[in-house]
């Protein structure tokens, strides 16, 4: 998994079940906070935040009967450490289908740590059109921000040391759907 040792689950924070109720309310307070869904997109961040967005779009389907424009935004080419992370970059496809100009759009994403894929995000957004909002919502804040960012709605808070990985597993990618704790497992140890 890692040049620096091996990563081992350390914890479970998060259960499918817990993962859908995170997901419903997260949708209702989208709605509620933007009385209701006019001119709201959802923009999933590759890759977990991508079935997340469409799970929250299907939430608001159900209870509010309009179907809210859903798409996807790769931010690869547009992260500030990208030549710290790979001398080739897998570069996956970005969809937004639909003018953002003047629009709400709702930005979501697994995991929020140090705000920089945030920032790679709004970055991407704005060679789109101009939204008239950002909003942003994580399935789990696990703090350690390097940058001024906030998210509007969380999933879960769940306070993180920097030796530890959050990791989201859903259904769609991973074929298991949790949250887990990951931790470095020294060199040498079992």
């Amino acid at each position: 998994m890692s040049s620096e040792g091996q990563l081992k689950v350390k914890a479970q924070i998060m259960d499918g079940a817990a993962i859908r109720r995170s997901l419903v309310r997260i949708s209702h307070e989208i709605v509620e906070k933007n009385k209701g869904v006019q001119d709201i997109v959802l923009v999933g961040i590759r890759r977990r935040g991508v079935p997340l967005s469409e799970r929250l779009g299907a939430y608001i389907e159900e209870f509010e009967d309009v179907v809210v424009p859903n798409g996807s935004l790769d931010i690869t080419l547009y992260r500030d450490d990208l030549t710290l992370r790979h001398d080739r970059p897998m570069v996956h496809r970005t969809e937004v289908p639909f003018d953002i100009t003047g629009k709400t759009v709702i930005l979501v994403d697994d995991v929020l740590y140090t705000g920089r894929t945030v920032r790679a995000a709004m970055d991407a957004l704005v060679d789109f059109g101009r939204p008239g909002t950002i909003q942003l919502a994580v399935l789990v804040d696990r703090g350690h921000r390097e940058l001024p960012i906030r998210p509007d709605y969380v999933g879960k808070n769940v306070p993180t040391s920097r030796h530890e990985v959050i990791e989201v597993r859903v259904d769609e990618i991973d074929g298991i759907e949790d949250v887990v704790i990951m931790e470095r497992q020294e060199e040498g140890a079992e």
